[in-house]
């Protein structure tokens, strides 16, 4: 993208950001056509791990808008408000400037009367940095409120000269739906490492049928920077590659929450001193999170019985540091803190955690990440987190119970796992689309048993990789995937259950397992 090799080997995510931004000046940028606000305003991008992320890049086009008819939005996504019982946000794409985007609602296809403006954030990308030429981006966000819990809307998205309340339109209509205001039944979805690609495409058309209520994407969206270092040398890095990402995924996210967290490849440095700024102009996330400003990917929602919460580990990895340490540590604590209120809390049974890197995997690729370990798995242990899912490892591997770092209880295909008295599963979910990892010991899932004691494998720490010999590897399977999860409720006192199940892009099951604990 543009840092020589030499100075990104030693260089933070802020420091790569600012040193972008010196020699993309303003004079490149207007000879390239257009203004960003961070060049007009003087942008004060400040070096270090922690430096203040820059807002969105938001940009004047030097060109007239076109015909709006002659533009139709695409890369249609959802994603839930802080509260995901009243609070949506739609957002999706035009390929050129539009005039007055908006947003119709209603509670039927033929009535669509409620219209609501919506927000442009506009994403320059000078040539030189990367693979294109200059080019902007213009992605669209309106955000709902107040609407009503379990309920189904319909909605279309415009603007001046396209109308989706014109009948010409009503095929570009979509839905979604709030989460309940009571525990009841329901599904999600989940993956990491996806891209863009044929195995992508087939695993959304089978999440879909799983008719989930949402789906949890584990960092590595859409792989614009295919290096995942961190740093600014990967000369391929083109941004227009979530023009087809976003395009790929609508079947599903245009009705679906995608609800999303961020891995190494999610860090381009260009936007932002944190590299998220390409993120945060393309996705609107619950703003819960502990630090808006540096960790734009961190938050909580809750859906029935049960709390989901969004961590970044870009903020504690030791194998790709670009970002170690730029929350000063608030993440652990506020991560901590939602612990205790959702433990606390009458209404919730279950606590599921999902972020990039792994804190249990035998890959060969990345394996295990020590600075999750060392900061998170300690706090999933106290407070008996029901359900862990990674991704980063392009594969699908589950653990036995854990504690401590040892096996507490075995947990074959099939069995249960009684979170609140026993330990923790994880679950890595990383073989969405991208191409396949390997691991050191033979594949071992449903129909297909090879069970070892022991397998050989490593862990990321601050002094490098440490060769480890683990036995709470249990499923392995090299191909591709995803989990689904049903929620049962249950009466207090009861067993309210999380039903996990690895899904191949076959549709085959190639794992199941249970996870227990006494409904409140």
């Amino acid at each position: 993208m543009g840092v020589p090799d030499q100075l990104a080997e030693r260089m933070s995510m802020a420091e790569q950001h600012e040193y972008l931004r010196a020699r993309f000046s303003r004079r490149n940028m207007i000879r390239g056509g257009a203004v960003t606000l961070g060049a007009v305003a003087g942008g004060a991008f400040v070096p270090g791990a922690v430096a203040q992320a820059a807002t969105p890049t938001r940009t004047f086009a030097s060109a007239a808008t076109v015909d709006g008819s002659l533009v139709a939005p695409f890369g249609r996504h959802l994603a839930f408000g802080t509260d995901a019982r009243t609070e949506m946000t739609i957002s999706w794409q035009v390929p050129v400037a539009v005039k007055k985007p908006f947003v119709r609602i209603g509670a039927h296809p033929w009535d669509l009367s409620h219209k609501i403006e919506a927000e442009v954030r506009s994403l320059y990308t000078p040539a030189g940095v990367g693979a294109s030429g200059d080019h902007t981006q213009y992605y669209v966000h309106a955000k709902l409120t107040h609407l009503r819990p379990g309920r189904t809307y319909y909605y279309g998205v415009g603007h001046q000269g396209f109308d989706p309340a014109e009948p010409h339109l009503a095929g570009t209509l979509g839905t979604f739906t709030t989460a309940p205001a009571h525990k009841k039944p329901f599904t999600f979805t989940a993956f990491g490492d996806q891209g863009v690609s044929y195995h992508a495409l087939a695993n959304d058309s089978l999440i879909l049928g799983q008719n989930p209520s949402f789906h949890l994407h584990a960092g590595d969206i859409a792989y614009a920077d295919p290096a995942g270092q961190g740093k600014d040398t990967d000369t391929v890095f083109d941004s227009r590659t979530w023009d087809q990402f976003l395009a790929q995924t609508e079947s599903v996210a245009k009705s679906v929450p995608w609800m999303v967290s961020f891995g190494n490849h999610d860090m381009e440095a260009w936007y932002s001193p944190n590299g998220y700024g390409g993120e945060e102009a393309r996705f609107t996330l619950p703003d819960n999170g502990p630090d808006k400003k540096h960790l734009p990917g961190v938050y909580s929602f809750v859906h029935g019985n049960t709390a989901i919460i969004s961590l970044d580990p870009n903020d504690v990895s030791f194998e790709i540091p670009a970002n170690l340490g730029i929350s000063g540590g608030t993440q652990t604590k506020w991560f901590e803190s939602q612990l205790k209120k959702y433990r606390a809390s009458k209404d919730i049974d279950f606590i599921v955690v999902f972020f990039h890197h792994c804190a249990y995997c035998t890959s060969t690729a990345h394996a295990s990440e020590g600075g999750v370990r060392q900061e998170w798995v300690p706090l999933f242990e106290k407070y008996t987190v029901d359900l862990v899912i990674n991704g980063h490892n392009h594969q699908y591997e589950r653990t036995d119970v854990i504690k401590g770092d040892k096996v507490v209880k075995k947990l074959p295909i099939g069995e249960t796992a009684y979170s609140e008295t026993e330990g923790v599963v994880y679950v890595t979910a990383g073989a969405a689309g991208r191409s396949l990892y390997a691991f050191s010991a033979p594949d071992s899932y449903e129909g297909h048993l090879n069970e070892v004691d022991s397998v050989a494998s490593f862990i990321n720490t601050k002094d490098g990789k440490v060769n480890e010999t683990v036995t709470w590897s249990r499923v392995r399977y090299l191909n591709y995937s995803f989990l689904r999860v049903d929620v049962e409720p249950a009466p207090r006192g009861h067993y309210a259950k999380l039903k996990v199940s690895g899904i191949a892009e076959t549709g085959d099951r190639i794992d199941h397992f249970t996870v227990a604990r006494k409904a409140k």
